[in-house]
Formats: structure tokens, sequence, C-alpha cells
């Protein structure tokens, strides 16, 4: 089963700079997409399914806003959307599907980077979000969690971590939210097979970021300790340029 996660920073704009061509190269099993920013009645939607993709959304209520999806060559026996929790579904941030033993999840984590209250908002989420996925290991212990986090982990997850000690994203404590979150179970996947610096999955549009390689790197494919002897390969398609972000990727046996 190969995994791909891409925040796509809008799927109507991804598909205009042609990610359905490079998704029908690509051929992944699954793909998890973030910030969709809009309704499935809002995308024309054959195309996908002419790839062989079922297609589930997860939107939220304000309009070309967050949103979250699943596309699988599989059709899942169970698609979840949200956590339940009217609070927290209205930004359309979570969606799971079952394949047999094996739960795929695509996450969009809020960025706290407009102020402190979104940042107050991200670690209420973030234990909010913790403390569901440690109940659904109880029932579901082959997780995969792929998704824009929002968060670098390490120093060397970030072009410049001395002058972002202090920018959302690269806090202390989201940091040892993440340290806790892998300490709970879980494998970073891109880290087990590639360890060298300069690997990044996002660079603001701002100062030719990209180009110059001044990233972070916030999307994740995590996979739950019961998988880790299955793992393949994980990587960064660092080249696909329909996004402010990348694509990230794992395999699994």
């Amino acid at each position: 089963m190969q995994i791909v996660s891409y925040n796509v920073n809008g799927i109507r704009a991804a598909i205009s700079k042609g990610l359905l061509n490079w998704m029908e190269q690509r051929k992944a099993d699954v793909y998890c997409f973030q910030e969709t920013k809009a309704e499935q009645s809002q995308v024309d939607t054959k195309p996908f399914e002419l790839l062989g993709y079922n297609h589930y959304w997860f939107s939220a209520h304000k309009k070309g806003y967050s949103g979250v999806a699943i596309f699988s060559k599989l059709k899942p026996d169970l698609v979840e959307y949200g956590f339940g929790n009217e609070n927290f579904d209205n930004e359309g941030r979570i969606i799971r599907a079952d394949f047999g033993n094996v739960s795929v999840i695509s996450v969009y984590i809020p960025s706290g980077s407009s102020g402190d209250e979104r940042q107050s908002y991200k670690m209420v989420w973030l234990d909010h979000f913790h403390q569901y996925i440690n109940k659904l290991k109880l029932q579901k212990q082959q997780l995969i969690i792929c998704g824009d986090y929002n968060i670098c982990h390490q120093a060397i997850d970030i072009h410049d971590p001395i002058s972002n000690k202090n920018s959302s994203g690269f806090l202390p404590e989201e940091r040892d939210w993440l340290s806790s979150f892998l300490d709970s179970g879980f494998i970073d996947s891109f880290r087990r097979f590639n360890p060298g610096p300069h690997q990044y999955s996002w660079w603001t549009f701002r100062q030719n970021s990209r180009e110059r390689n001044k990233g972070w790197r916030i999307d994740y494919c995590m996979v739950h300790e019961n998988l880790g002897e299955k793992l393949i390969a994980s990587g960064i398609h660092a080249d696909i340029v329909h996004s402010d972000h990348c694509p990230v990727w794992v395999e699994i046996s």
C-alpha cells in the first residue's frame, strides 16, 4: 500500500495546476488531502473516478476554508467523518477510512500563526486529538495518520531554528506535544528512512523561499509501531509544486 499525504492549498487550484496528471503518473493507492477549501459539490469528481478512485470529503462549515479528504483505489469498509464533536468538527479537519485491520487518517491540524487566540485553540485541539487517538487505538491498532501537523518536530526539520524559536509551529510546547505523541506509539516514517537535513514539505511564498529551500517539515505520515516491521519506504516529493506544500508518502507491505 502506497499512501500519499498532500496539503493542496485548495484542491480546485491544484487541479488547475496539473494535480490529476500527477496523480495518474504517481498511482498511489491512497491520497490523504488537506486544506481542500471546497465541498465535493464544487469539484468535478468524474476525472478522479476515471482514475479509479473512491473519494470521501469532510469540509468546513466556512466556505473556502480548511477541509480534508481521502481518495482510495480500494473501497473502505468504513469512513468516519470528524470527531463527532461539533465544537471541533465545524472546521473539517479529520477523516478516517478503514481498510480491513488498517485505518488511514487524513488530518489537518490548526495553525496558530494568526495570533494568540488561534494558538490557544491549536493547543486545545492537539490535546483533544491525542485523546481521540488514544481511544481509537483500543479498537484500531494499525493506524496510519497522515497530514499537515503544522509543527516542526526537531531543529533539523526547519531551515532556521534559531530565528524561529518563538514562531508558531516551532514553539517548545508544540514540539513537546509531538514528542509525546510519538512516544505514545507512533513512528515518524520519513525519519525512519531519511535522517539527513534540508528536507522540507512547506515553504512560504515570500522571498523565493522554495527556490532557496528555506522550508519547514510539517507534513507527516505517522505509523503506529504495530506496523513498524511492514514499513518499506517513506519520502517527500519536493519537486511537486501544485501548492505551497509538497506531497509526502509512505509505503507499507
